[in-house]
């Protein structure tokens, strides 16, 4: 497949799901097709799941010159990173209530719970306190490291997924201050948003 078509596929995949779970659109279905709402979380789940399969298969089957290489002493650094992506996933795991990530929660209770922000009061607990967002810095530490060699169609691919995790990071960042206010914005504060340089400047002093 040429790059630059796959850089389209990849980048319309990141915009699509963007969009999807927006606020103004989650707003527009809890307000005009409410019966949805308890499977939308599951449907919006299923679909990128479907549609991110795919990119992967195409981007895997590309051809192209390897352009970063984890080779030499920076194996040892890839494995650390490996191991640390799993930790911060981990860690979410057991502050985030999964049921509700999947969909699985909202088809039991009937409740239309779509975005991850949508809860009665965020945690800083375990992860929490280190890190403001685990799962989207595992995501970024994984997709880097997950491969001992980046041919130019996957390096492309990760450099777009890369950008998106940024990006989505940020709007998250939005709608939780909107929801929360002044209390999110003391955690922020306190609690770094990517890499924990605050919470490591606290454990050195």
């Amino acid at each position: 497949m040429n790059v630059v078509l796959l850089c389209f596929f990849w980048i319309s995949w990141c915009v699509i799901h963007s969009i999807l779970i927006d606020v103004s659109v989650v707003g527009f279905i809890k307000k005009h097709a409410i019966g949805l709402t308890r499977y939308y979380r599951l449907l919006y789940n299923a679909f990128s799941l479907a549609t991110f399969i795919p990119l992967i298969i195409f981007t895997k089957m590309a051809e192209g010159q390897v352009v970063v290489s984890w080779e030499g002493y920076a194996i040892p650094i890839r494995a650390l990173l490996l191991v640390v992506s799993f930790l911060l996933f981990k860690g979410g795991a057991q502050q985030y209530d999964l049921k509700s990530f999947l969909g699985l929660k909202q088809l039991q209770t009937g409740k239309g719970q779509l975005l991850m922000s949508e809860t009665e009061s965020f945690t800083e607990n375990g992860i929490f306190a280190i890190t403001r967002h685990p799962w989207y810095l595992g995501s970024l530490l994984f997709i880097w490291t997950m491969l001992p060699n980046y041919p130019l169609p996957v390096f492309l691919a990760v450099c777009i997924m890369s950008i998106y995790l940024v990006v989505g990071t940020m709007l998250e960042e939005r709608k939780i201050v909107a929801q929360y206010g002044d209390s999110y914005r003391r955690y922020q504060q306190r609690v770094s948003m990517f890499f924990p340089w605050k919470w490591l400047v606290r454990l050195l002093r």
